[in-house]
C-alpha cells in the first residue's frame, strides 16, 4: 500500500488534495452534502492505489536483437515480447528501455491493459556510430489505472548485447607475399619425388571426414588414408596494432586511434577473403584466446571484427615482443602503427625479421591534431628496418594507401635488382 501511495500520479494528488479540502470545508460550513462528495473524491485514488497494491502482476519479457553483430552506422532491431502471466488484467501499461545514449534516445511505449495469458508485442530500432559492445535494457514497466490517478513501477533485469564493429572499406588486390603454401597467394608445391598416389593421400586422422577416404590406398596399406589434395595448407597472417594511448593523437570517434582500429578491420577483412587465417596482436602481445581466423562458411571475420570492436587503449610504454617467441612463423605479417618512438624500433625490426614479409600503415598521428605541422609518420623509420610502408593521414582514403603499397614493392624490388 505504501507503493502505491507513492506512486500516486499528479492526478491523483490533486484528487487527494481536493476530497480534503471539500471535507474541511463541509465541516466549516456545515453543508452535509459537499462533505460525501468530499469523501467520494478523497476515496477514488486512495481506493485505486489500493486495488493496484494488491493486484498480483506476473509479467514476463522476451527481448530479441536482431543481428546481434552490425557495423558502426548500421541499424539493428529489437523486438519485445511482453506477456501477462498472472490472473489480473493489466492497466496501461508503459514501457521503457534503458539503453546506451550513443544508441539513441530511450524507446517508450505505451500498450493497453492485456488480460491473462495475453501478450503484447513492441519493436523499435537502434544504431550507432561508434564501436563497442552495448548492454540493452532492463525494460522499467509502469503499470498506470484507466483514470490515470496511480502508477506503480516494475523492472526486468535481464538485457541483451549488441556489438558494433569497426567500419570496413573494400580494398583493392596487390601482391602480398611471404603466405605459407596453400590457399593464400601461393600454391601447394610438388613434391620432387615419389608417386601420385603418396603425394595425394595420407594417413587418416581423428576429425578428417569419412568422404575423403582412399579406399584403394587403404586397402593397400592396412590403414586407413585419406586424399591429401582436398585439405590445402593455410597461408598465415599476423595483424598487428599498435593500441598504446601515447602513439596515438586525438579524442573520440575522431582520433587516430579510430582510425587505426577501421583500418585494421578493413586489413583483417581484405586477408580473409584473400584466403589467410589471420591472428590479431596489439601492443599488448596476442590477444588472450586469440586464434588463427580464417573463412568458414558463414563465420566470416567475426571473431576478429569483435576483438576490435572492444579494443581500449592501454598505458603500455612500450611494445610487447614476447608473442615473437624464438622462431616467426614466416608468413605475412601487416603492421597498423601510431607514433614510432627510438623504443619502438628493436621490437618492430625483430617483427619484419620473424616475417616472411611485413607490410605497414603508418598513421601521422599528429595530423590528426594539426594538419599543417605532420612531419610525414614513421615511414623512413619502418623502411630502414625492411618493410613496406605508407603513411595514411585525416584526408586518405585507406583504399588508394593500401594500393601505394603495390607501387612501394616495386620500387622495393627495382632497389634490390640495383644493388644486385
Amino acid at each position: 500500500m505504501r507503493e502505491a501511495l507513492a506512486g500516486l500520479t499528479v492526478r491523483g494528488r490533486a484528487f487527494v488534495a481536493a476530497g480534503v479540502t471539500a471535507v474541511v470545508c463541509a465541516i466549516v460550513l456545515g453543508q452535509p452534502a459537499l462533505t460525501r462528495v468530499g469523501v467520494l473524491v478523497l476515496a477514488l485514488p486512495l481506493v485505486t492505489a489500493a486495488v493496484l497494491a494488491r493486484g498480483r502482476y506476473k509479467l514476463a519479457l522476451v527481448r530479441t536483437v536482431s543481428p546481434q553483430l552490425v557495423t558502426a552506422g548500421q541499424s539493428a532491431r529489437v523486438d519485445l515480447t511482453l506477456t501477462n502471466e498472472g490472473r489480473t488484467p493489466s492497466g496501461v501499461l508503459l514501457l521503457e528501455d534503458h539503453v546506451p545514449y550513443v544508441l539513441g534516445s530511450r524507446p517508450r511505449f505505451v500498450l493497453e491493459g492485456i488480460g491473462h495469458g495475453w501478450r503484447r508485442h513492441a519493436a523499435y530500432q537502434v544504431r550507432s556510430d561508434v564501436r563497442g559492445r552495448f548492454e540493452v535494457g532492463p525494460m522499467s514497466v509502469r503499470v498506470a489505472d484507466p483514470f490515470g490517478l496511480v502508477e506503480l513501477g516494475r523492472s526486468f533485469r535481464t538485457t541483451a548485447s549488441l556489438t558494433v564493429t569497426p567500419r570496413t572499406v573494400p580494398l583493392p588486390s596487390i601482391p602480398l607475399g611471404g603466405g605459407w603454401t596453400g590457399a593464400g597467394d601461393n600454391r601447394p608445391r610438388a613434391f620432387a619425388t615419389g608417386s601420385a598416389e603418396d603425394v595425394t593421400v595420407r594417413e587418416y586422422r581423428r576429425g578428417d571426414d569419412l568422404r575423403r577416404v582412399h579406399w584403394r590406398s587403404s586397402a593397400r596399406t592396412g590403414e586407413l588414408m585419406v586424399r591429401r589434395e582436398e585439405q590445402p595448407w593455410q597461408s598465415r597472417a599476423t595483424l598487428f596494432l599498435d593500441n598504446r594511448a601515447r602513439a596515438h593523437r586525438g579524442q573520440g570517434v575522431a582520433s587516430s586511434l579510430e582510425a587505426a582500429v577501421s583500418a585494421a578491420a578493413s586489413i583483417a577483412a581484405h586477408l580473409v577473403q584473400r584466403g589467410f587465417a589471420v591472428r590479431l596482436v596489439t601492443a599488448s602481445g596476442e590477444e588472450p584466446g586469440s586464434a588463427w581466423h580464417q573463412r568458414e562458411s558463414d563465420v566470416g571475420t567475426g571473431p576478429l571484427l569483435e576483438a576490435l570492436a572492444v579494443l581500449e587503449p592501454v598505458d603500455s610504454p612500450r611494445l610487447d615482443g614476447s608473442w615473437l617467441g624464438e622462431q616467426g612463423h614466416g608468413g605475412l605479417t601487416v603492421a597498423v602503427l601510431g607514433a614510432v618512438e627510438a623504443l619502438d624500433v628493436p621490437v618492430l625490426r625483430r617483427m619484419r625479421h620473424h616475417a616472411g614479409s611485413g607490410l605497414a600503415v603508418s598513421l601521422d598521428v599528429d595530423a590528426w591534431v594539426d594538419a599543417h605541422d605532420a612531419p610525414g609518420g614513421a615511414v623512413p623509420v619502418l623502411v630502414q628496418q625492411g618493410w613496406r610502408a605508407v603513411s595514411l593521414t585525416p584526408g586518405d582514403r585507406l583504399d588508394a594507401v593500401w594500393q601505394d603499397l603495390s607501387s612501394t614493392a616495386a620500387q622495393s624490388a627495382r632497389s634490390a635488382e640495383v644493388a644486385r
